[in-house]
Parts: C-alpha cells; sequence; structure tokens
C-alpha cells in the first residue's frame, strides 16, 4: 500500500501557503500556483509543513488522498525551486527563436510556426536548436512541452523533428535496396 498521503509536506522558508475556498495557493519567489482541492479532503497547515487527511479507507479515497499530497508538493516544490524541461530541434534548417511572447519555429514546412508562450512560462533558446522551457506549476510546463513536441514529432527513419532532451528515438530501418 502506498503511504505517499501520509507523509508531510513541508514548506520551505520563503513560501507562502493559502488554504481557503477550496484551493490551495502557494507563493514563492519563483511565482504562483493554486490548486483547486478535493472534497472530502481536508488541507491543515500546522507550523511549516502541510499535511492532507482522508474520509475513508476505499481503493479510491486512497488513491486520491496520494494524488491530492502530491499535487500540493508539486505546488510547494514549484514555487520554490521551479522545474524545468529541456526539448531538442533536430533537423537540417530546423530552428526556433523567441520574440517577444512568442516562439517562432522554422521545422521544414512551407510557413513558419509561431507558438504563444503562456503566462508564468519562461522559455530559452541557445544555438537554435536546444529549448529550455521552465517554470512554477508542472501540470502547465508538461502541456507546453507536449504542444511544443506535437508541432513536429521525432521522424523514426532519420531521428528529425522536435523531442524532449532524454527521450530516446527507436530508429526504425530503411528499405533493403535492390541487389
Amino acid at each position: 500500500m502506498s503511504r505517499v498521503g501520509r507523509r508531510p509536506i513541508e514548506i520551505p522558508s520563503g513560501v507562502k501557503i493559502i488554504v481557503a475556498n477550496g484551493s490551495f495557493t502557494a507563493e514563492g519567489p519563483k511565482g504562483k500556483v493554486s490548486q483547486v482541492l478535493l472534497t472530502g479532503f481536508p488541507v491543515k497547515v500546522e507550523g511549516s509543513s502541510v499535511t492532507v487527511e482522508r474520509p475513508g479507507d476505499s481503493g479510491s479515497d486512497r488513491a486520491k488522498h496520494g494524488l491530492m499530497r502530491a499535487l500540493l508538493a508539486n505546488a510547494v516544490r514549484g514555487v520554490h525551486e521551479g522545474f524545468s524541461q529541456g526539448l531538442e530541434i533536430i533537423g537540417v534548417g530546423y530552428k526556433a527563436e523567441v520574440r517577444g511572447g512568442e516562439i517562432h519555429f522554422a521545422l521544414g514546412y512551407s510557413h513558419p510556426i509561431v507558438y504563444k508562450i503562456p503566462a508564468g512560462i519562461k522559455v530559452e533558446i541557445d544555438k537554435a536548436n536546444k529549448v529550455m522551457v521552465t517554470g512554477a506549476d508542472r501540470q502547465l510546463l508538461g502541456q507546453v512541452c507536449a504542444e511544443i513536441r506535437r508541432l513536429r514529432p521525432p521522424d523514426p527513419y532519420k531521428g528529425k523533428g522536435i523531442k524532449f532532451a532524454n527521450e530516446i528515438i527507436r530508429r526504425k530501418v530503411g528499405k533493403a535496396g535492390a541487389k
């Protein structure tokens, strides 16, 4: 049985926690993250720790208990340290650059692709092929990275496209050719 939900969440110095009207808000040096609380799962802030209680011992209650604790821990960690994800653009002529609140991609299509950066997310591009996405909200960060990757997913034959920095592309063998 998982005991994730029972562990208290330590509040680092410089992070402010507000629990009101069914929402949990963490505010710190990296930003502000709000999380809607599940009904029936009271959240208690005692000193420098946060605990989540559960209403019963059913399987769904235990699962939601661990989920709620993990979401709140991610919010606290995000406003204190922040999260980051790297992406790589692979291909001849494939590049990207940040202009204002937008990223302009050249990905081998007949037109440039413009992606609007949402509030709370910071994007840095070095050498036009390495993209670093950072932010305090882990869910929003993952969503933005997935949307950017979806603009040109990696090709299984040559590996061209946008991939996560730690992603391994399984390459396929092309045609055997005439003998």
